[in-house]
């Protein structure tokens, strides 16, 4: 395993640090604005944005990752260029068009499924309308959060197969459930990932140990950084599709980095998400041409940083939370 790095001191963090609140095209799993902290270290700028409604135990893993990013060199990349999906969130089916006109070149889509509040028929003209916009030799693949017990997941995957699906990520929400489930559509031949039973698991290496996927979806951020991932992804000897967690363009070239360092990736990663914003903290912002990212660090705008800076209340939440995932990770290197 990968030593730990050492902790910066706190007022070396803070120094450089920017709240910033970015506007969605579109609400996406359930926000309308995501909020970030960016700050420069050594390596580059970096990023720390865990879900505020994460606790700090583990929010403190993020800003682990986002510490290691900036502090630490990284892996040698293998490859200058990572191709990325489009990713379509729970909208209608009409809206399917406009959202994939946001992504320059992309030969692959994640649809959200399993939205609360929606039905199965509603997924069904979702996935029904991608499979349309992205023709026979598209690929799409769903998402449903771990929303579906497993006889709901047997039941929509059924419903979904027939729009020729390249997998289906975290399905239900427990690694049993996924065993039982990936046993039942075998048949159907459609793949089983997971995410949140990777990156939200006390143990992430479980999931491959039961057998409950085909492939690993990892984001660099939850993982604690771009070496654990790999290190993480070797040990579970699957397939790897790196994602993102909705981050700005600077949390996006830390998962760049992550795919670009992986040994082996055969599948288009879910980094295309800054198409999802309705601005962003680097010009130009770090989204697909041609259905690839570029590898390397990305550098903010100082206007951006400006422009789309946080409210005062939201900033001064932000850095409390750094400062106490920060005494966390001290706590842990002592």
């Amino acid at each position: 395993m990968t030593d730990a790095a050492p902790v910066p001191p706190l007022p070396e963090i803070l120094a450089s640090a920017r709240v910033v609140s970015l506007p969605l095209a579109s609400r996406f799993r359930g926000v309308d604005v995501r909020e970030a902290v960016l700050f420069e270290g050594p390596e580059g700028w970096t990023e720390f944005s865990p879900f505020v409604e994460y606790g700090d135990a583990e929010a403190a893993t993020w800003l682990a990752a986002a510490l290691d990013f900036g502090w630490m060199p990284q892996p040698a990349p293998v490859r200058n260029e990572v191709h990325v999906n489009a990713t379509v969130p729970a909208v209608a089916a009409a809206s399917v068009p406009s959202v994939l006109a946001r992504y320059d070149g992309c030969r692959t889509a994640k649809v959200k499924v399993a939205e609360a509040g929606q039905t199965l028929a509603d997924d069904v003209a979702r996935v029904r309308a991608v499979r349309e916009a992205m023709g026979p030799e598209g690929r799409v693949r769903l998402d449903a959060n771990g929303a579906w017990n497993l006889d709901e997941a047997e039941h929509a995957i059924h419903a979904l197969a027939e729009f020729d699906l390249e997998y289906v990520e975290q399905p239900c929400a427990s690694v049993d459930e996924l065993v039982e489930l990936r046993r039942r559509v075998k048949y159907m031949g459609v793949p089983i990932a997971a995410d949140e039973s990777v990156r939200k698991a006390d143990d992430p290496l479980a999931v491959a140990r039961a057998g409950a996927a085909d492939l690993l979806v990892v984001k660099a951020q939850p993982l604690g950084g771009v070496r654990r991932a790999l290190e993480i992804v070797e040990a579970a000897g699957l397939p790897a599709v790196v994602s993102s967690a909705l981050d700005t363009s600077v949390g996006l070239g830390m998962g760049v980095a992550l795919a670009a360092a992986l040994p082996h990736l055969d599948f288009d990663c879910g980094l295309g998400t800054a198409s999802l914003f309705t601005t962003d903290v680097a010009s130009p912002t770090l989204a697909p041409r041609a259905g690839v990212l570029p590898v390397g660090r990305v550098i903010p705008d100082p206007a951006l940083l400006d422009e789309n800076a946080a409210s005062a209340d939201r900033r001064d939440w932000w850095l409390a939370r750094v400062t106490r995932c920060h005494a966390l990770l001290e706590a842990g290197r002592a």
